[in-house]
């Protein structure tokens, strides 16, 4: 079986948990058409202005948030304490665009920490890297609202954000003057120390850190922060030891642009399944390390109220199976309304998951890819609970009474075969009429299931005992 590399936050809770929850919460959610519409639109401060103006989520109730979550399954949250745009949802003492001024007139971050605590999961932050709003923070050519001031001195056309457009307010050329000039990135990067010591110390213990995100185009042009940023921009090699000797064992994301093996504890593939177990290059080798898939309900991190690309609880199911199958975690990602609660579609799809999770759940805690000798059959997912020493089969599509695990080592280890649904034993083998029309006999173990698929389970589950 696969051993995940080795990094200094503490990942065993991490990796028997399997299943979070990610919330994208900000001013973005009055707009409602994605969270990068400053990016995308090119708006400038005073323009956004009006979302700060009148954020108000009179409806915002953590503890229905907390339920839904833990109903559903997942174990611990990660929410934005600051995105992109720059707003903070807690009291920061370190800015005033934050959610005690706007018409709420709250802290809205303690009491989610406090909720999701009372529902015994783990308290996850993300915190952009990346601000649009702070005054020091070095205008860039490639994401930010007004970066049509900056010239490309690659001669490139932006690709980041290609579908920008509409009426902008940054219609000005470099010819104008520096849009950067009297702007101090170190000034930035120290505000962002600030904030993150905040957060570590007031809400502590806080169990991931989660940070968005590095963008080098160009290793020539590291220390032009018009033209990128990576880890001189954020001077990551003096934040990432000050986070660890605040939170020695909290679970890092690996945005920092800092090496393997010492400036991360996880990889955070986004809006995509890998094909199988994550690696990375160490000391010369390919070596698995743990990871977590981030992805969404529908096509939008924040809340998008016309977008409707939104995955049915059977589809959301696979996407949690499959990381599990590979030895990873899926953080599932839903976005606040303006007004504070979820959207309908996005507690509909909780509910479905947590019905499944009910009666599937020892399928996915503790569970990780199979030992390599168990081929997975077609249409099928497998995972593992290495101390239980049970196997499990999720299939994806129903066969006809009888499924086929090829290679001796089915026989000889698999002792039992229940679904998991309902504990109903699976038989093992088929009888020699039907073994002899289908050339069924030899090195397979044949399960012979019921000829239709459980009533009102999403994805079967068969549970194997083994020797």
């Amino acid at each position: 079986m696969l051993e995940a590399l080795q990094t200094p936050g503490s990942t065993d809770w991490f990796v028997n948990d399997r299943f979070g929850l990610f919330i994208h919460w900000g001013l973005y959610s009055l707009g409602a058409r994605h969270e990068w519409l400053k990016s995308r639109e090119k708006m400038d401060d005073e323009t956004y202005q009006k979302y700060f103006k009148y954020f108000d989520p009179d409806l915002y109730d953590p503890k229905l948030w907390a339920s839904a979550a833990s109903g559903a399954g997942m174990k611990y949250f990660v929410v934005t304490t600051k995105h992109h745009e720059g707003f903070c949802l807690w009291d920061s003492d370190l800015t005033d665009y934050k959610s005690t001024n706007t018409p709420c007139g709250k802290d809205l971050l303690t009491p989610m920490v406090d909720a999701f605590r009372a529902e015994d999961m783990r308290v996850g932050f993300y915190h952009s890297l990346i601000d649009w709003h702070h005054p020091q923070y070095v205008i860039d050519n490639c994401n930010h609202p007004q970066r049509d001031l900056i010239p490309n001195k690659s001669g490139e056309v932006d690709g980041m954000i290609a579908q920008a457009g509409g009426d902008t307010a940054a219609k000005s050329s470099a010819a104008d003057g520096d849009p950067n000039q009297g702007r101090d990135q170190a000034k930035y990067a120290a505000y962002l120390h600030g904030q993150v010591r905040e957060l570590l110390t007031r809400y502590d213990p806080v169990d991931v850190l989660w940070f968005d995100f590095s963008f080098i185009r160009d290793e020539l042009l590291r220390n032009d922060f018009s033209q990128g940023k990576g880890r001189e921009a954020w001077n990551s090699e003096v934040l990432y030891p000050m986070i660890r000797e605040l939170a020695p064992h909290i679970v890092l994301n690996d945005r920092l642009d800092l090496p393997s093996g010492g400036g991360w504890d996880v990889k955070t593939p986004e809006q995509a399944q890998p094909r199988s177990w994550v690696h990375v290059d160490h000391e010369g080798a390919k070596v698995p390390v743990v990871w977590e898939a981030c992805q969404t309900f529908s096509g939008s991190w924040g809340y998008h109220r016309d977008e409707n690309t939104w995955r049915s609880t059977r589809q959301l199911l696979t996407t949690l199976i499959d990381p599990v199958s590979k030895g990873g975690n899926l953080l599932l990602n839903v976005g606040p309304t303006g007004r504070g609660e979820f959207d309908s579609r996005a507690l509909d799809r909780l509910a479905g998951m947590g019905e499944w999770m009910k009666r599937h759940s020892r399928s996915i805690y503790g569970c990780t890819q199979a030992p390599a000798e168990f081929a997975c059959p077609q249409d099928c997912r497998l995972t593992y609970n290495p101390d239980t020493k049970r196997l499990y089969l999720h299939i994806l599509a129903w066969p006809y009474k009888h499924l086929h695990l090829d290679g001796k080592v089915w026989s000889d280890r698999v002792e039992y075969a229940q679904l998991l649904n309902d504990a109903s034993e699976v038989q093992l083998g088929m009888d020699h009429w039907h073994a002899k029309q289908i050339q069924g006999e030899g090195d397979i173990l044949t399960l012979t299931l019921p000829q239709t698929e459980p009533l009102g389970v999403e994805i079967p589950v068969v549970e194997l005992m083994l020797k």
